[in-house]
């Protein structure tokens, strides 16, 4: 049955009418993938000789034990985010003689090889070999990577059942952010120490293989809290039946996980590729990516701390900048035809948001290599991330309800300043310079770190009260819909 159902997710695949359409995002996921990959793997390769040169009266496998509970929470975190069940095409089989629990077992087995999985394992197997090289005896080394690998499924699984009790709620990523946020926080003022609880057990796998039950258990019992909650919702009427609309063919499936806002990235997308103006924010990315290097290889610059800010926004909001200052000018052609559809506003601007908060992940992860230049930059890079994604994006799409100018598309972008307006000029002062100045202030009174963490939680505070900010700013667009609509028929 496993080998049928495998056989025909592969005819799913191949025989897909969106197949070509979409081949050219699954090579760019297949290079970004290979990028993760390589990371990950100099980071397994280098990180025993680093804890050895950085603390050299310190057994480096004691030290990644204790910080073992910072990767866990980090890692359910991201996974919440951004990874789903592998749901099949179930509808089909439910009709047919195929027990429930045979579909179940296939779908939640399936998970076990997703990425999220795989990546680890890049970093874990290279330093459980140069553990192995530097004298560690093999088999309680052998013991303490089948631990970490445990622990690797245990989060897979533990993911989705947050996901399956959050899933119905309206602020869905407030359990994990209370969960996360509350384990930290008993962690870090003293409360429960969980890093010298997860350190210590680790300790005890590696000294007494026999401990490595405990993970199994656990395991285990993830494994089958999944299974029933994912069988009592496997029914035609309920459950999966959602999650199966959303991933139907279409030019741009992977879209569909987005969910109601999927349509309106589709066109977001296509709008980005087709036309020559919109092209160009996809290849200033490579310039904002690479725009450090002109700061950190000078001794001079790189000793201006404040300045770290000013490259992590830039690098990172590239495409946030670019892209989000013309919304909805992009539009602007067939913006009264969009107006008289049956959609929501608000459906549309989140659109635009999730897509440029994506943007800035992405541009984050890309450019993790600048931590080269030292651990200050790559977290000021993080909390100028953070910053984008929960203050930026909504200070761009309040700029936007100003925009009156209309773009064409098809003419060239080079020194084109068609829809450039004083609403343009001026949103790089709260977008570029007000996050430098905060961080700037709050560093020579306090330090670096407290002002890093500033900017982190502003970010925080923008994407815990996202839905608020955004039926405000929606309310600033629907008043502002006419004004626009008349705008744009007018030839600037």
């Amino acid at each position: 049955m496993i080998k049928r159902f495998l056989s025909l997710e592969w005819k799913s695949f191949f025989r897909s009418a969106s197949f070509g359409k979409t081949l050219g995002i699954k090579i760019f996921m297949g290079f970004l993938s290979l990028y993760l990959i390589a990371v990950f793997l100099m980071m397994g390769i280098g990180l025993f000789p680093a804890l050895k040169k950085l603390f050299p009266d310190s057994d480096p496998l004691l030290i990644v034990n204790s910080f073992l509970f910072y990767w866990v929470l980090g890692d359910l975190v991201i996974r919440f985010f951004f990874q789903k069940l592998p749901v099949m095409s179930v509808m089909p089989l439910l009709i047919l003689p195929i027990k429930r629990s045979k579909i179940v077992n296939y779908v939640l087995r399936k998970s076990v090889f997703s990425f999220f999985n795989a990546l680890p394992l890049f970093a874990i197997i290279p330093f459980g070999v140069t553990l192995i090289v530097e004298g560690y005896p093999v088999s309680q080394v052998l013991g303490w990577v089948l631990a970490l690998i445990i622990v690797v499924l245990i989060i897979n699984f533990l993911n989705f059942i947050i996901e399956s009790f959050s899933a119905e709620r309206e602020l869905s990523f407030l359990p994990i952010l209370v969960l996360a946020g509350g384990l930290y926080g008993l962690n870090y003022f003293n409360l429960v120490s969980f890093n010298e609880i997860i350190g210590n057990g680790f300790n005890a796998i590696y000294n007494q293989s026999l401990f490595i039950c405990v993970p199994i258990l656990i395991l285990f019992a993830c494994y089958v809290i999944n299974f029933k909650l994912l069988k009592q919702n496997l029914f035609l009427d309920s459950g999966l039946k959602t999650k199966i609309k959303e991933v139907s063919a279409s030019n741009l499936d992977w879209t569909k996980n987005f969910g109601d806002i999927a349509p309106f990235l589709q066109l977001d997308l296509k709008l980005i590729w087709r036309n020559k103006r919109t092209k160009s924010t996809v290849w200033m990315v490579v310039f904002g990516l690479l725009y450090g290097l002109v700061f950190y290889v000078n001794p001079q610059f790189l000793s201006m701390t404040p300045s770290y800010i000013f490259v992590g926004v830039f690098s990172s909001g590239i495409f946030l900048m670019n892209f989000g200052q013309f919304v909805p000018a992009w539009d602007s052609s067939y913006y009264g035809l969009l107006m008289t559809q049956n959609l929501k506003y608000e459906q549309y601007l989140k659109s635009k948001f999730t897509l440029m908060a994506l943007s800035v992940l992405i541009l984050f992860v890309l450019g993790i290599p600048y931590v080269y230049f030292g651990w200050k930059v790559l977290f000021a890079h993080l909390a100028a991330a953070i910053y984008n994604i929960g203050v930026n994006t909504h200070v761009i799409l309040l700029g936007g309800s100003f925009n009156r100018k209309k773009i064409n598309l098809n003419e060239k972008a080079a020194f084109n300043y068609q829809g450039t307006g004083a609403v343009q000029w001026l949103i790089g002062i709260p977008i570029l310079l007000l996050p430098m100045a905060i961080f700037a202030v709050v560093y020579f009174l306090t330090g670096f770190e407290i002002a890093c963490l500033v900017l982190i939680i502003l970010g925080v505070v923008g994407i815990v009260f996202h839905h608020k900010i955004m039926k405000l700013i929606t309310k600033k667009y629907t008043d502002s819909k006419y004004k626009m609509i008349d705008a744009f028929n007018q030839d600037n």
